[in-house]
């Protein structure tokens, strides 16, 4: 038996080498670190150099403060760092870097010239290669810090083969800069790549700065954010639902003046889009987030992309309500009269049924029952064992339809194509089609939201209950969150079997729907929602599935009437624009757009 390896401690050069490894996995690693430490200095100019990638050379110049002769040694000196006066600054990190180790490991898999001058002194040089220093020497450079990196990885072969072509690696370091650039938009950068500028950005505004990085598309489509709870602020744009991407590459969050990829606040942004942007698009968003640095740790992750909050739960909350109320706007892309926050689900009050303009005739377009309403008062209930047929309680009668004289945004309606779209002329000429199904499926989501905020949606009892029969794991997974679906206005429990599941009452606000299709996908729904999601917004998507089985259907032919109560309610409604899935729901073709289709422009 071979005698047991002997514990010994590795060299300096392969203990740099591997914590190298942590920090600079990629040419863009490198790019972020030494331009984090520009911005650190001050730096109100930076630029950035790129060859082969980053794999040949890379080049940061900025015009920050700079380093004297002793701090140039000190400066490739593992845990040396200017910016932390004293070790109580670790719970209070107010730097983009802190730990000192970036520019060491790149010196351990590189050859690393780094050039520096006071703004009152002359400038001195130090090298480094594969970990090995030279001493200082005087050199000629104008004020500020000049850092050159060639032959990345050369020391580590193996990283070196695992990364990706020279032009894949240019787009991820310059992806970073843009990160940073969106973060400090009162720096000027400029990025060449290969000799060619691909970057060039002046100081600016915030606003200017998210123009020049996400487009003009983006800022037309765009709306401000603003909210302050316990000290923590979030302001920016965030892109409306019709404006969305294929990856997220569009979706900046700065916290602290400190791009991140965090987990918390990704899903977050996606929770608060849920029902609003298609499935696989991506929203657009620049959200920028101020902690007190003492409530939040920046040490979680070695590339320091990913955050761990005291308040988590109250990050998050702050995050998706106000991304609620920015994006509550109607059809017409205003946001309706009256809106305020108000807790809990839905950081916005929104009109119920009897309380939206023109409802009272889109009542009479429910599937089921022309003429239904949402009942007022309490709802009768089915006593048990009463032996009657299945099926709801007879609605009310018919209420007369009013007067649609008035006009709104979305204009007045001209007549139905295809038994499916509205079609309106609006005050300003264009022409609007509307998807009637994707429509009132939103109009039934933010109606049965409304009831749920206040207390919970209002349940009709079936005269007799319906037995649905589905896989075993589907109605476990439902009668788990029996509690929550009553919430809802659905009352189910289990019969008999193990996939047998008896449902006593649906919401009344969906008419009289099949309740076998609204279980599955409900169960489809749950299966899909992950486990960390809060209550708040899982009962949010189950609202949002209930919402498309209680609207009218592609098909059915609507009354002039009924289709200018579908237009004033949109005009009425919060996130009227998509429907609960994300798709449109009103396209305008303007005057300039019928002519160009015409050929007459």
């Amino acid at each position: 038996m071979a005698p047991a390896p002997r514990i010994r401690l590795l060299s300096e050069t392969t203990s740099n080498r591997i914590a190298a490894g942590e920090v600079v996995e990629r040419p863009a690693a490198a790019v972020k670190e030494l331009v984090e430490n520009a911005l650190d200095a001050g730096a109100r100019r930076i630029a950035v150099s790129l060859e082969e990638g980053g794999i040949g050379r890379i080049l940061v110049e900025d015009d920050g403060h700079g380093m004297g002769a002793e701090d140039l040694s000190l400066a490739l000196e593992r845990h040396a760092t200017s910016k932390l006066a004293e070790e109580a600054m670790l719970f209070r990190i107010a730097t983009l870097g802190f730990r000192g180790e970036a520019l060491p490991s790149i010196g351990a898999v590189s050859r690393l010239t780094l050039t520096s001058r006071l703004v009152d002194g002359t400038a001195h040089a130090i090298s480094v290669e594969g970990g090995r220093k030279s001493a200082v020497g005087p050199a000629a450079g104008a004020p500020g810090t000049r850092v050159e990196v060639r032959d990345l990885f050369f020391a580590t072969p193996a990283r070196r083969a695992f990364l990706r072509t020279p032009r894949h690696e240019a787009e991820q370091a310059v992806e970073a800069v843009r990160r940073l650039a969106m973060a400090w938009p009162e720096v000027a950068f400029r990025v060449e790549v290969e000799g060619r500028k691909v970057l060039d950005l002046p100081p600016a505004t915030r606003e200017g700065r998210i123009a020049a990085l996400l487009g003009a598309d983006f800022a037309g489509a765009a709306v401000p954010l603003e909210a302050l709870r316990d000290g923590v602020a979030l302001t920016g744009l965030a892109g409306l639902p019709t404006h969305h991407t294929a990856t997220g590459a569009a979706q900046h969050l700065v916290v602290n003046r400190r791009p991140v990829r965090d987990p918390l606040l990704r899903t977050a942004l996606r929770v608060a889009y849920r029902d609003m942007v298609p499935a696989k698009r991506f929203p657009v968003a620049a959200l920028f987030l101020d902690v007190p640095p003492e409530a939040v740790d920046v040490n979680v992750h070695p590339m320091k992309t990913e955050l761990r909050f005291r308040d988590a739960p109250g990050v998050r909350g702050l995050m998706i309500s106000a991304l609620h109320r920015a994006l509550a706007v109607g059809a017409s892309g205003a946001a309706p009269e009256g809106l305020a926050t108000t807790p809990a689900l839905a950081p916005w009050p929104m009109r119920g049924p009897a309380e939206a303009p023109g409802l009272e005739g889109f009542a009479e377009a429910a599937p089921a029952f022309p003429g239904w309403r949402p009942p007022s008062g309490p709802l009768p209930q089915r006593p048990r064992g009463a032996s009657l047929p299945l099926g709801f309680a007879p609605p009310p009668p018919p209420q007369p339809l009013p007067d649609f004289a008035e006009e709104g945004p979305l204009g007045r309606p001209l007549g139905q194509i295809l038994d499916t779209y509205v079609l309106a002329e609006a005050p300003d000429g264009s022409l609007v089609l509307v998807d009637q199904h994707a429509a009132h499926e939103r109009l039934t989501h933010e109606a049965l939201r409304a009831q749920l905020v206040e207390g919970g949606v209002r349940a009709q009892p079936l005269l007799l209950p319906a037995v649905v029969e589905l896989p075993a794991g589907d109605a476990a997974r439902l009668l788990d969150q029996a509690p929550a679906l009553a919430r809802l206005g659905l009352e189910i429990e289990g019969f008999g079997g193990p996939g047998a599941i008896l449902v006593r009452a649906l919401p009344a606000l969906l008419g009289a729907p099949d309740p076998a299709p609204l279980l599955r996908d409900l169960a489809a729904e749950l299966a899909e929602m992950d486990e960390a999601l809060a209550l708040e917004a899982r009962l949010d998507a189950a609202v949002a599935r209930l919402a498309c089985h209680g609207s009218i259907r592609a098909g059915r032919r609507l009354a002039g009437a009924e289709m200018a109560a579908l237009l004033r309610q949109m005009e009425a409604t919060p996130r009227a624009a998509t429907c609960s899935h994300g798709r449109p729901t009103v396209l305008r073709f303007g005057k300039a757009e019928l002519e160009k289709l015409f050929g007459r422009r």
